[in-house]
């Protein structure tokens, strides 16, 4: 010590210390009335940010009253040098903790906003959380006097030495990194694989990719192995899609009658189905003389691809409750038996023909 302690010099450091954590709880109450407020908005981000600030500004309040507390004590230059310097250390750990957490939850929100469904890419969190941690910690040691220059040397020749070890990993981080800059997949996105593994996209982190499929199973694939394979994404230019149902009626039918009453019945879904898309044009294009019935298809438009189960299970059931009002007949496939003397030949739809000898009975159902 310069001199001698006081109790003149207690009272003022207790004040300060006092006023310290005064001014912590004030403004942690002010920072909680702040964050009620920005749970009306709109917006996410500022909840992240409110956040954030609820952890530092209470701290840096703190280690300040602490500071001039240890500024009104009689202690030695080294003293007051080591207890600075640790007041310091601390603040750059919750600044840098809180920093972590703010932009990983500025990146989630903005992920999360892109996708339209609750998901998250991880991957960008997850390397923005790292590089700001690992930041922070070459801020702390350049603070206490360690040189960062010989770490930085000794990272760079035993990261070439890991890069070699995790070949496989790295490949797929960066295969992570690609199909998110390029915009090809993201979470919420439905996609189907050339290898038949097909879902909603869940989340992308470092090294694969989860997919929740329709039987609500979850498909971990490889960075690498998505990225290097053929896929069909549901989602991609637009989310909602158009399918095709192939119908048939029989040759007798009045077309002009038939066309008009799917129509109807396509004018019906598309209002009264959830899923549905009314402003999308449907279309009934007849295309071929069958064996048994004039087929056509019929073209809907849905809002998303698992939409298109419900559409197609309410629109069978009515158009098939609507053409037996109607009188039109969705007939089935036939077979003429023809009756030889000697032998029984029954022609197939495809050109074939069964040769039963007399005495024997056809194992073929005739209509």
């Amino acid at each position: 010590m310069n001199r001698e302690l006081t109790m003149h010099d207690l009272v003022i450091a207790g004040i300060a210390m006092a006023a310290g954590l005064l001014a912590a709880f004030l403004l942690r109450m002010l920072l909680r009335w702040l964050g009620k407020h920005a749970d009306r908005t709109r917006w996410t981000g500022d909840e992240v940010i409110v956040a954030a600030l609820r952890t530092v500004v209470p701290w840096a309040a703190v280690v300040a009253g602490a500071a001039a507390a240890a500024a009104a004590l009689p202690l030695t230059r080294t003293v007051h040098r080591n207890v600075n310097q640790g007041l310091t250390v601390l603040l750059i750990l919750v600044v840098t903790i809180a920093a972590a957490r703010m932009v990983a939850g500025l990146i989630r929100t903005v992920t999360q906003a892109r996708s339209g469904v609750a998901g998250s890419a991880t991957i960008f969190v997850n390397i923005t959380r790292v590089v700001v941690l690992a930041i922070g910690c070459l801020v702390v040691l350049q603070t206490l006097g360690i040189s960062i220059a010989p770490l930085l040397t000794a990272l760079g020749v035993g990261g070439l030495a890991v890069a070699l070890a995790l070949q496989d990993t790295l490949a797929n981080l960066f295969a992570g990194i690609h199909i998110l800059a390029s915009k090809t997949v993201q979470p919420g996105d439905y996609i189907r694989l050339s290898s038949g593994e097909e879902g909603y996209v869940t989340d992308i982190n470092w090294r694969q990719t989860t997919v929740r499929n329709l039987s609500n199973n979850l498909v971990i694939i490889p960075n690498g192995q998505l990225a290097g394979t053929n896929m069909t994404n549901y989602n991609r230019p637009e989310q909602d899609l158009t399918i095709l149902l192939q119908a048939g009626v029989a040759y007798d039918s009045d077309l002009e009658h038939v066309e008009r009453v799917t129509m109807e019945v396509i004018a019906e879904v598309m209002t009264e189905i959830t899923g549905a898309m009314p402003d999308h044009e449907p279309a009934v294009r007849f295309h071929t003389f069958g064996d048994s019935r004039i087929g056509f298809t019929i073209i809907l438009g849905v809002g998303e691809f698992s939409d298109q189960f419900r559409i197609k299970h309410e629109f069978i059931k009515r158009l098939h409750k609507r053409y037996r009002e109607e009188g039109i007949r969705i007939p089935s496939p036939t077979r003429t038996v023809a009756l030889q003397q000697g032998a029984v030949s029954i022609p197939q739809q495809r050109g074939a023909e069964i040769v039963v000898e007399p005495g024997e009975i056809p194992s073929a159902r005739l209509d």
